[in-house]
């Protein structure tokens, strides 16, 4: 049995992969680890093809211990602590106030389970992949579902399916929204409001974890962070041993529900979301959840996406590569009709990342919604077909322009395969409609923390 993004061996490349990406040196880690046999290419899917020896694990954990200790990539440009980033925050904001249309909520809920459906079955596969898979079957440029309907043999072994999302995500089988964790979290986040208000701290969130959310629907940071609460640390620790994948994208998929809590407020929205993704990441990791927040926040009520992008980027420390990333993608997506040659450039520019990290899928987010104007197809087409974490950036994508457009605006082909109902293994939310969703979140909206405050016992 091969366990994915928690053994060992597993993790260390992951480790100095992030380590030398943050500026820290590994380079001796790196050395010990590659003079005992240990692979230096880190495994795609989250583990090795085969388990390691007794004698190579163990080397595997103390060599993680060894990276743990050595000195933190601390960086006046992209703070660690709440109250540094909050500080380049505006003093006040320009969006609409009030409370967000129930038909804009809904719209984001719709549109985050859309754009997230249409990623699915291709999720790990490369951007080449899916361009052959869409030529094949006649739909490229990408417009409606996948299909396997006349793909060829060869293109569909070349290019497998993800194999979790076929049997309900493509064009012949979609039949409501199944499960996914891009959804799950969301429905995670409602509950902790539900349950704790506003004012929940990062423990409420990883307890909600313990208590809603199998073991086996978290990944990599997640996953990592899940495992150590298991072994007893607490958050903020949770985020950082063993866990090279803390400036991952995981904490960015989960915090849209608290920007449609807060509409018209990012900075409560990211306040909210820090605390979240306290608990599994760190700097660019936890940057990507306040960005989501804020747009968020900035969407249920904003008149376009260039409002919806500003307040995104408002909320980021400026000098951070996160923020000079979404920055430079959000200029190569205005003003464009040729998307590929915009995901050429970001592929030059970050493909050397894992195909999870964080700032190129931010990347590719920003690019996107500045090219699609707004408009949900436009908009979660183009992401899709860039590649990288499909499902995720589709929701990402799809819950900005569905909250910009409202559920009565979406076109019925995109919404109408989803049959109101979305797939759940956590409890109590298994089949519940999209407009409950709306109307619970509704019932939340407005309540949030005035700007400047956090809980005790937070960052």
């Amino acid at each position: 049995m091969r366990i994915t993004w928690v053994q060992p061996e597993d993790l260390l490349p992951h480790e100095i992969a992030a380590s030398r990406d943050e500026g820290r040196d590994v380079e001796a880690i790196a050395r010990r680890w590659a003079a005992a046999g240990g692979e230096l290419t880190p495994p795609v899917s989250g583990a090795s093809a085969s388990p390691a020896t007794p004698e190579l694990r163990s080397l595997a954990t103390e060599l993680l211990d060894a990276a743990d200790a050595l000195p933190a990539a601390a960086s006046a440009d992209e703070p660690e602590d709440l109250d540094a980033v909050r500080a380049t925050w505006p003093a006040t904001w320009s969006l609409p106030a009030g409370p967000a249309a129930d038909d804009r909520l809904h719209g984001a809920w719709l549109g985050r389970a859309v754009g997230c459906l249409l990623g699915k079955p291709v999720e790990k596969i490369p951007r080449q992949g899916i361009r052959e898979i869409l030529v094949a079957t006649g739909r490229w440029p990408l417009r409606d579902w996948f299909t396997a309907r006349g793909l060829p043999a060869d293109v569909a072994a070349r290019w497998p399916w993800n194999r979790r999302s076929a049997p309900t995500s493509l064009a012949e089988n979609i039949d409501g929204m199944p499960e996914d964790d891009d959804l799950n979290f969301a429905l995670l986040a409602l509950r902790v409001l539900e349950t704790h208000g506003p004012g929940f701290t990062s423990a409420d969130v990883a307890q909600a974890w313990l208590d809603w959310l199998p073991g086996g629907r978290v990944f990599t940071a997640e996953r990592v962070a899940y495992r150590n609460l298991l072994l007893g640390l607490a958050p903020p620790a949770t985020a950082r041993r063993h866990n090279p994948f803390r400036e991952w994208i995981g904490a960015q998929i989960r915090t849209d529900v608290h920007g449609w809590v807060n509409p018209g407020r990012p900075d409560r929205a990211a306040e909210l979301a820090w605390r979240d993704a306290s608990v599994s990441h760190v700097r660019a990791g936890a940057y990507g959840a306040i960005w989501v927040a804020a747009m968020a926040a900035a969407a249920t009520v904003a008149g376009d996406v260039d409002e919806v992008l500003d307040a995104g980027e408002a909320v980021l420390p400026p000098r951070s590569r996160f923020a000079a990333t979404v920055r430079e993608a959000r200029a190569l997506g205005s003003g464009t009709d040729d998307w590929e040659a915009v995901v050429d450039e970001l592929y030059a520019r970050h493909g050397h990342l894992h195909w999870v990290h964080v700032r190129n899928n931010a990347a590719l987010i920003a690019a996107a919604l500045a090219y699609g104007r707004g408009d949900l197809e436009r908009s979660i087409c183009a992401v899709v077909s860039g590649g990288w974490d499909t499902d995720s950036t589709g929701a990402t994508v799809g819950a900005v322009t569905g909250a910009l457009t409202g559920a009565s605006g979406l076109p019925d082909r995109w919404v109408a395969p989803l049959h109101n109902r979305l797939a759940s293994s956590i409890a109590g939310f298994d089949g519940i409609g999209f407009d409950e969703l709306a109307a619970r979140t509704a019932a939340l909206a407005g309540t949030g923390a005035p700007a400047g405050s956090t809980p005790a016992g937070t960052r």
